[in-house]
């Protein structure tokens, strides 16, 4: 690719409260899934970078954690990625929902981008599920609230106003280098993102507390050339032996159509065929131990 004289890159936060539709928003400026999503909140526990470059520019962006009120260990970690996410960056993307109205999550983190001088973009998400007249007041509302750089109204699951979003983050990054080889659209390892879609299956296929109990690690992951195969063992950790019963399912039923849908998706992925195994383990309040939490990576 032949850039432009002026090449600008920086990095731009992607903030809000849980399930506001972050990592939707993110896959769709990458034109691919890098980031898992799922109609729950704290689907998203990592600071996930997606690497957008076009002639002119390099955008980094951060996807975060959605910003709530966090009691355990393992949520506090999540706010805490969040947090840290809108320092040393060029830009934040505050996203908040069409379909719902300023809220005291959303101004807690208004004060907290208040202390900020940084460039801040409100993004109103999912406003195809609004009327127009109802959106209106909305803007106007946090238009009072906070002044912000623009107000974007979008669609991230649609594509709508995404194109605008990406032109206006990049009009204020400063000039700089391609951090990145214009063909990389995330750093995460094949490992990490093959563990998410796997969690991202129990988050949509099982109910109430579980999901939140979770923890998924990929222990092998072996390339067969000759094969044109990846054979990959991962192991599901929860917290309680009813949870284990609960994802194995009468029979193993539950088990099965959680490595078979993981494995559509991981081969969708990685663009060869996956031989997949999953086991479950217990380890008991994984969430609130120290050295559990770091040996999953949430450190």
């Amino acid at each position: 690719m032949e850039v432009t004289k002026e090449f600008k890159s920086g990095f731009v936060s992607i903030i809000g409260r849980p399930n506001v539709g972050k990592s939707t928003l993110l896959n769709q400026i990458l034109g691919q899934k890098i980031a898992i999503t799922a109609n729950k909140p704290q689907t998203t526990r990592n600071r996930i970078l997606g690497i957008h470059t076009t002639k002119d520019a390099q955008v980094l962006f951060l996807d975060t954690p959605g910003i709530h009120k966090a009691t355990g260990k393992l949520n506090k970690y999540m706010v805490d990625q969040a947090l840290s996410a809108c320092r040393g960056v060029d830009a934040v993307l505050f996203l908040v929902e069409a379909t719902d109205r300023v809220g005291g999550g959303d101004d807690y983190i208004l004060d907290l981008l208040a202390q900020s001088e940084l460039p801040i973009y409100l993004v109103i998400n999912k406003v195809d599920l609004v009327a127009k007249d109802k959106l209106l007041p909305l803007i106007q509302a946090y238009s009072e609230r906070f002044k912000f750089q623009e107000i974007i109204p979008a669609a991230a699951a649609t594509g709508e106003g995404v194109e605008r979003i990406t032109s206006l983050v990049t009009q204020c990054l400063p000039t700089g280098p391609m951090y990145y080889p214009e063909d990389m659209v995330t750093d995460l390892p094949e490992r990490f993102i093959v563990a998410e879609m796997i969690r991202e299956q129990i988050l949509h296929r099982i109910h109430q507390e579980v999901p939140y109990g979770v923890a998924v690690q990929v222990e092998t992951f072996e390339e067969r050339p000759g094969k044109n195969l990846i054979a990959i063992q991962a192991v599901i950790f929860v917290g309680r032996d009813a949870h284990k019963r609960i994802l194995v399912g009468k029979g193993g039923s539950m088990i099965r159509t959680l490595g078979q849908e993981s494995r559509r998706e991981i081969e969708a992925f990685l663009g060869t065929r996956v031989f997949l195994e999953l086991f479950i383990k217990v380890k008991k309040n994984w969430m609130d131990s120290d050295r559990m939490l770091s040996e999953f990576g949430y450190e």
